[in-house]
């Protein structure tokens, strides 16, 4: 019982890491979990030298208590601090049990968790669901190791946003199928803090023209692994309205197929994306390659090089970019 309620509360934390014990008697359970990655990158913008780029920096505390044998109240705080500010990202606490766990306050939608990509930063994001977070939120999150399923509700306020997302996933041997929903109102609303912003405005990511969209979609999904192998592929449709008029400014179909494989502590990737403007009749090509080298169980380095077939989508972009980097967790 203590295993199963343990694992639903990591879920619930979504991207905690397995983390530090701080602390684990008379069954209150604390970890202390962070990231820190730094790269070498010169991405897709034009006229832009290579620079070292501070991609991550993250802390995390997590707390469960077990109220009873079927039933422990969850709790955590993260802190993210890329930039020199330090930002509280997440703030939540909830219920765990055989039933799934269920969670309110600031914390990652079921929506975050979504895409194949084995990319680094050279891959175009497979769907961009653009805002994946919120102030709050509740989200349920089921998963008896052959189903699983979640939901997500980030509750608007005062004209900002407000999102409904959710999953249902199937997974047995080595194949895992899913499907995620995403259906939001003025995202990015003017007054609401939390605003889609991948850190890289020339990066060939797909996103809403202005704040205030309205953006509906879904992802379908698939993986199979065998052995050394990692296989994976993905489809999804989307679409971006101005909120007010109801006008189309996006409708968006994206694509990808990737596969890794894994050589003792090396892994090769491979990965292409598609993307077509069904509304503006454009498209885009991605193509991403990476090694990653495991040092340790939390240390690993990567290198990634990308092309990047724009199609007059993006103005300010060159069709060639590279990263490499180091990641340490803990």
């Amino acid at each position: 019982m203590k295993k199963t309620l343990l694992a639903l509360a990591v879920v619930a934390a979504g991207s905690a890491n397995a983390g530090i014990n701080l602390y684990d008697a008379n069954g209150v359970k604390v970890d202390l979990s962070g990231a820190v990655e730094v790269q070498l990158y010169d991405g897709y913008a034009k006229n832009e030298d290579t620079t070292i780029r501070l991609d991550d920096g993250d802390l995390s505390l997590n707390a469960s208590v077990a109220v009873s044998d079927s039933l422990s109240v969850v709790s955590g705080t993260a802190f993210k601090y890329e930039s020199k500010e330090v930002k509280n990202d997440e703030l939540w606490l909830g219920f765990a049990s055989d039933f799934g766990t269920l969670t309110f306050g600031r914390q990652l939608l079921v929506s975050d968790d979504s895409g194949i990509g084995k990319d680094y930063e050279m891959g175009l994001e497979q769907i961009s669901f653009a805002q994946t977070e919120g102030d709050r939120a509740i989200k349920y999150v089921y998963d008896n190791g052959t189903f699983y399923a979640a939901a997500s509700h980030n509750l608007g306020s005062d004209d900002k946003t407000e999102i409904t997302d959710g999953r249902l996933g199937f997974r047995t041997g080595g194949l895992d199928v899913r499907v995620y929903g995403y259906d939001a109102e003025r995202v990015g609303q003017k007054g609401d803090e939390t605003w889609y912003d991948n850190g890289d405005k020339t990066k060939p990511i797909v996103k809403p023209g202005k704040a205030g969209d309205d953006i509906r979609g879904y992802n379908l999904e698939a993986e199979y692994a065998f052995g050394a192998v990692n296989l994976a592929a993905s489809f999804g449709q989307i679409e971006y309205k101005d909120s007010k008029t109801q006008d189309v400014q996006k409708d968006l179909d994206l694509y990808e197929v990737n596969g890794s494989y894994t050589l003792d502590k090396t892994t090769f990737a491979l990965g292409y994306v598609h993307a077509k403007d069904r509304h503006a009749d454009v498209s885009h090509d991605n193509v991403y390659a990476n090694v990653t080298q495991k040092l340790h169980s939390n240390v690993k380095a990567y290198a990634e090089v990308g092309y990047a077939d724009n199609d007059k989508i993006f103005n300010e972009v060159e069709e060639f970019g590279y990263v490499a980097g180091l990641e340490v967790k803990f």
